[in-house]
């Protein structure tokens, strides 16, 4: 994996050689942000849960924290599309962690809640989740951490201001 300085291996003609991420790069927020996810991705299988993408823990946990709200409430609160929310919580209820119900006046909207098997993954998930986050921000003291993720809060909520469609 490349440094924090952006340095990376590659094999050259004739062995190894060690190549610099380009300036360029560094200084483009988007190569940044696709670093860490990338990153956070490698370590979320390793470290969380090798079944359990972090798309599917934040809708197991906005279920959890609004039991028998809407699936297109519930994918807006974790920023995603609806057609991605159907995808997930068809493939959460293939595998027993949620319910849907068909809400009783209007038919079109499913109505999410989690099974005990579920829940009980959720909590298994967000202990090893909380554990990783610890070790994303070793260094960071507790103002720094809020001022950390209030920063990248405000900067995801610009980006997808961007698109125009949230």
């Amino acid at each position: 994996m490349a440094g924090s300085t952006g340095e990376s291996k590659t094999a050259g003609m004739g062995g190894a050689a060690r190549i610099s991420t380009p300036p360029e790069l560094l200084a483009a927020p988007g190569f940044v942000a696709r670093r860490l996810y990338q990153a956070y991705i490698a370590v979320w299988v390793r470290m969380v849960d090798s079944t359990l993408t972090g798309p599917q823990f934040a809708v197991l946990t906005a279920v959890n924290n609004y039991p028998g709200a809407d699936q297109g409430s519930l994918a807006s609160s974790v920023a995603l599309d609806r057609s991605t929310m159907a995808d997930i919580v068809r493939r959460l209820e293939k595998n027993g962690l949620v319910l849907s119900h068909t809400a009783m006046h209007d038919g079109r909207r499913k109505l999410l809640y989690l099974t005990e098997e579920g829940a009980r993954r959720l909590e298994e998930a967000t202990r090893r989740a909380r554990q990783l986050d610890e070790q994303l921000l070793r260094g960071y003291g507790g103002a720094e951490r809020e001022r950390l993720l209030r920063e990248l809060t405000l900067l995801a909520a610009h980006w997808e201001g961007l698109v125009g469609d949230q």
